[in-house]
């Protein structure tokens, strides 16, 4: 259990938070106008990040889609931070605060907040790997799941490990827009090998808009009891209890925004319609699972784990799982998959197996250790 003292070291409760920690400089190479234009950026960059919030916001939705269950999630993680039981004020949020070391750490000011380019869509892939399924030909209006929450191991500090959801409109050129939600592991992001409630976005295929989290304006969190970036626990085991968080993304068919449901019904916040092109209508895919960046940083594959770090195949209480898997339909209403793909990138290093059964509707395991025999 955390103390309060600890709680309000972690988390900002206030509208505007502007985090300034002290930086041990070598001395040995400290130069000193580089370093005070370095710092000059970043702090301006903090300013940016760390601004009051929007006054206005939307009222939550009026319903949400039909078949919706608030109570369908088993073994339900909650997040580091609320175990102490704390809320923000009324109308404040709790924030992750951003600090200097934070944006020190990415591996340029330009990029920090914000995933390296390129997303899948063939086997070059730009660094990043994925397994997942997905379906498209047809309209969607937001998708719901629930997937366990593990702890891979991310062997680089520019590399990641994540799962999450996908929804998806545009070509997979540079106007793709994307709403992305899950749990990832983020050494260059957050400083440690916790996994964490993120979210994404992004309008022009990861080139200049968007970012992870609250890391930029777009996304309005309504919530002030779940931190976005916060650390999430407890984790699954392997051979052992099984943990996972529940999702949904959905389109509200009166406003048009997208909003995010975390765990048992708790609403988070919402993307404004506004910010999108092709999404300020529908989704033409969805996609759910899981993606890593292999830097290849030593010459060979990446030993980043993706999910559990063991391959599908292991199946329940070994792989990582994503369950209930569903997509909102233009009626509202929620619907299992049908024409369910899958694909892996590359299959020695990270797979992906689906099936279906009464308890689980549509579900999928996937995952991998990243380097092995088999993945060089």
């Amino acid at each position: 259990m955390f103390s309060k003292s600890w709680f309000f070291f972690l988390f900002g409760c206030i509208l505007l938070s502007l985090v300034v920690e002290s930086r041990v400089i070598n001395e040995t190479r400290f130069k000193p106008m580089e370093e005070m234009k370095k710092m000059r950026r970043v702090r301006a960059h903090l300013k940016k990040i760390n601004k009051p919030s929007v006054k206005t916001i939307q009222e939550p939705p009026s319903e949400r889609p039909k078949g919706h269950n608030s109570s369908d999630e088993i073994y339900e993680t909650i997040q580091l931070w609320a175990q102490s039981n704390e809320l923000c004020p009324e109308g404040t949020i709790p924030i992750r605060r951003t600090t200097e070391n934070d944006v020190l750490r990415a591996s340029s000011l330009r990029r920090f907040g914000r995933k390296i380019r390129r997303v899948r869509r063939d086997t070059s892939s730009g660094g990043h790997e994925h397994a997942v399924a997905f379906v498209n030909g047809d309209q969607y209006y937001g998708a719901k799941a629930s997937m366990n929450v593990w702890t891979p191991a991310v062997t680089d500090t520019y590399e990641f490990s994540l799962s999450q959801l996908w929804v998806i409109s545009g070509s997979f050129g540079n106007d793709l827009n994307t709403i992305e939600a899950g749990w990832q592991v983020s050494p260059e992001l957050y400083g440690d090998g916790y996994p964490r409630f993120f979210t994404y976005w992004t309008t022009d295929a990861y080139r200049a808009t968007g970012c992870y989290n609250l890391l930029c304006s777009g996304f309005v969190q309504t919530n002030n009891r779940i931190a976005i970036g916060a650390a999430i626990s407890p984790r699954s085991s392997y051979n052992g209890k099984q943990f996972d968080i529940g999702v949904m993304i959905w389109k509200d068919p009166k406003h048009g925004h997208w909003w995010l449901q975390f765990g048992s019904g708790v609403l988070i916040g919402y993307w404004p319609s506004f910010l999108f092109s092709h999404l300020q209508k529908q989704a033409s895919m969805i996609q759910f699972g899981g993606e890593v960046v292999n830097s290849r940083s030593k010459g060979y594959h990446t030993s980043t784990q993706m999910g559990s770090g063991h391959f599908a195949d292991e199946g329940f209480g070994k792989a990582a799982y994503f369950r209930n898997l569903q997509v909102v339909d233009w009626d509202n209403s929620l619907l299992p998959l049908t024409n369910l793909h899958l694909l892996a990138d590359h299959s020695n290093c990270y797979n992906i197996k689906a099936g279906k059964n009464n308890a689980w509707g549509n579900y999928i395991y996937y995952g991998g250790p990243g380097r092995n025999a088999g993945c060089q």
